[in-house]
């Protein structure tokens, strides 16, 4: 894999400086934040000193949609359009994927079989009484739905984004190995559980963990804290 420059972040949770550091040191040509950004204000407002000297990309976590403002101020903000979750998009010369937020048991729960295949199915169930905004509830804005997955499994990526972990990890799931597997990815990062690890023996994939807010390059250096 030729990699392009580009920095992958932990779950911020509100606290952006380590990013923000990094970018101003070493100058990327794009960053990935893999969820539980939970911005305290309008995450381009939050980021906007490294805004003309990098790409902000993004995937939702869990803590995302904890509240409106978690919600709004990343759905709502000015890099709405920069959500990574179920695309993959060519940046920096590199093929990434992201799959945001966390498997539901009301969804999908691997290995289990999926009780609902995609969001208006689960509207069609809920009933309006639970609807948020019209929609959707919140919460299950940053639930993993088959229909998301899926349509990434026909797709080629170099590398993949996500916040739940892969079964490297004691709480991960088999479902992320058979997405990296099936995408052909190189290169795969997850969030959520605040670990910063390069899993050994993973194969032709090299797997990383990454702590709360912590910074790795697209080879899996981390890089020291500010």
């Amino acid at each position: 894999m030729s990699a392009g420059h580009v920095f992958i972040c932990g779950d911020p949770h509100g606290e952006f400086g380590p990013l923000i550091d990094s970018v101003h040191r070493h100058r990327p040509e794009a960053v990935v934040l893999a969820g539980d950004i939970q911005a305290r204000r309008p995450l381009d407002e939050e980021l906007a000193s490294i805004l003309p000297l990098t790409q902000v990309w993004w995937i939702p976590g869990n803590h995302d949609t904890d509240s409106d403002a978690d919600y709004d101020n990343l759905f709502g903000s000015g890099l709405a359009d920069r959500n990574l979750d179920g695309r993959v998009v060519t940046i920096a010369g590199l093929r990434l994927a992201g799959l945001g937020g966390i498997f539901r048991g009301q969804v999908w729960m691997p290995p289990e079989a999926a009780r609902v295949e995609s969001a208006t199915d689960y509207l069609a169930k809920c009933g309006k009484g639970n609807y948020w905004r019209g929609g959707l509830p919140r919460r299950h804005r940053s639930t993993i739905f088959p229909q998301t997955y899926n349509a990434l499994l026909s797709q080629h990526a170099d590398v993949l984004v996500s916040h739940e972990a892969p079964a490297c990890h004691p709480h991960g799931f088999e479902a992320i190995d058979t997405l990296i597997d099936a995408m052909g990815v190189q290169r795969a990062f997850h969030g959520h559980h605040h670990e910063s690890t390069a899993y050994p023996n993973t194969g032709p994939c090299r797997i990383f963990g990454l702590g709360a807010c912590a910074v790795a390059t697209i080879e899996g250096e981390f890089l020291p804290a500010p």
